[in-house]
């Protein structure tokens, strides 16, 4: 009970700017063995209108990251990504990103937030039920080590507990 989900709250969450890009890129390395964005598809992201790319910070430190993708006309989002730092992961700083990319995807005129998660991400996947996603189709070999995706979707409602 160290307070970790203190330090969680105690983050900035902030649209990325062009000079994230490095330490985005340390943080895709040291979260995510494999199915790494590359350096451009970054850069692509900070710049698109069509993503939204969140930071979280403590003090001048990138400590996580949630990437957000709409479509012109639909009314649902997808959250394609969400890294944590390592040395954050159980402090809730997850759960503080997963929230944060709904509001923004609330904030951009979306209802309906989905998702992918690997089958063995266990961690993931209990995130996602206790925040009130559904799981709706899996999805053989999506991933690039040939592991089974799972889909969530979850409506969203302003005002909603959390």
């Amino acid at each position: 009970m160290s307070g970790h989900p203190a330090r969680a709250s105690a983050v900035t969450i902030r649209p990325a700017i062009r000079e994230d890009l490095d330490a985005l890129m340390a943080l895709e390395v040291a979260a995510f063995a494999t199915d790494r964005a590359e350096r451009r598809a970054i850069r692509h992201a900070i710049a698109s209108p069509s993503i939204s790319l969140l930071v979280a910070l403590d003090d001048a430190v990138l400590i996580g990251a949630a990437t957000i993708e709409r479509r012109r006309g639909s009314r649902r989002a997808r959250l394609s990504s969400i890294a944590v730092a390592p040395s954050r992961s159980g402090t809730g700083l997850g759960r503080v990103l997963l929230a944060a990319a709904e509001a923004e995807a609330l904030a951009r005129g979306c209802d309906t937030l989905r998702l992918e998660v690997r089958e063995d991400n266990g961690a993931g996947i209990r995130l996602y039920e206790r925040s009130g996603y559904h799981r709706f189709e899996t999805v053989p070999d999506y991933y690039e080590d040939g592991t089974t995706a799972w889909r969530y979707e979850k409506r969203l409602a302003e005002g909603e507990g959390r």
